[in-house]
């Protein structure tokens, strides 16, 4: 598979966001957008792996804008830790074949189609919520090579579930005052609450939405 044949994950360059790229980063940016530009329904791509935003050739453009992070948490893979891919999806203003701008880029949430995200761990998931329609859960069954469908309708647990923070406490110095008082009352009395981060926005996420 390319994942076994991407070679030791040394770091290359660094990212839009600052990060180090790895060989496994970068293979994972191509794929994704060599198989989002030939689809023929994007008009602009947005990559935390490129500066820029990819405007489709016409030849291939369609209707939708896609910013995706390929591969988050990238860092944990040599410690075998889940990573996955987060995706949001808009479609752009002007219609028919026109070109796309960076009005068409610079949105808020509000005008989000779809978004979701992949997490690959023990088993291969996609959350996904379309808008006005809920979230919903899908599991891959590598027998058929098909995601199905497990849940409807994904909720917070009713009560707020389990008393667990997920947050990188080492920034807590860079935190609002808010912020910092309601970890630190977390933390006290006879039940604190307990820290679980991992650190792939996608794992912790999923961590959270479920418990």
């Amino acid at each position: 598979s390319a994942w076994k044949n991407s070679g030791v994950r040394l770091p290359t360059q660094v990212n839009s966001t600052g990060d180090d790229q790895k060989k496994l980063d970068v293979l994972s940016n191509d794929i994704f957008i060599d198989a989002l530009v030939n689809s023929g329904t994007c008009a602009v791509l947005i990559s935390e792996e490129n500066e820029d935003p990819i405007f489709v050739p016409e030849s291939k453009r369609g209707r939708f804008i896609v910013a995706f992070d390929p591969l988050d948490g990238s860092s944990n893979i040599d410690c075998n830790v889940s990573t996955g891919t987060i995706f949001g999806i808009y479609e752009k203003k002007s219609k028919g074949k026109e070109p796309a701008t960076m009005d068409d880029v610079l949105r808020t949430g509000n005008d989000l189609l779809v978004a979701g995200y992949c997490m690959y761990g023990s088993a291969t998931e996609l959350v996904i919520t379309f808008k006005g329609h809920g979230v919903h859960r899908f599991v891959l069954d590598p027998s058929i090579g098909e995601f199905m469908h497990i849940k409807a309708h994904v909720k917070l647990p009713e009560g707020g579930g389990k008393t667990i923070y997920s947050c990188n406490e080492g920034n807590s110095q860079n935190w609002d005052a808010a912020m910092q008082s309601i970890v630190k009352k977390w933390k006290q009395g006879a039940k604190p609450y307990a820290a679980r981060y991992v650190g792939s926005m996608v794992s912790d996420v999923h961590r959270t939405i479920l418990y």
